[in-house]
């Protein structure tokens, strides 16, 4: 593993402990960014479940969606959209798991729409 990769790691483990340390039996948001797409799920640590989930890969979202799944809009749309799937669950406060990603872009785009979809954190 390289230095960098170790890097990331231990930050992403770091943001992890706190935000379940935060959570006080609420359910995680967690996020995960790659090249070309973006994936949101939201887990129940105690149950260890997946209680909603959506991603720029959805069938739902590919005709939406106009320059593919790596923009801020098609974040946006992805947030909205895991936001109306938790509210179904019965899903309504949530905590933010950012991973090692920093919290601008489309990692803030994405939160930014689930907020104004509903969901509370």
């Amino acid at each position: 593993m390289s230095k960098t990769a170790k890097q990331i790691q231990r930050r992403k483990t770091r943001i992890r402990y706190a935000v379940k340390a935060a959570a006080h039996g609420r359910a995680r948001l967690s996020v995960h960014r790659s090249g070309r797409h973006i994936y949101a799920q939201i887990i129940k640590d105690e149950d260890g479940k997946t209680l909603a989930a959506a991603s720029s890969v959805d069938t739902d979202l590919k005709a939406k969606m106009k320059k593919g799944g790596a923009s801020r809009d098609a974040a946006a749309q992805v947030g909205k959209l895991l936001a109306e799937r938790a509210t179904k669950a019965g899903v309504k406060e949530v905590v933010f798991d950012r991973g090692s990603y920093l919290y601008h872009g489309r990692i803030k785009a994405l939160a930014d729409a689930a907020r104004e979809a509903g969901l509370s954190f």
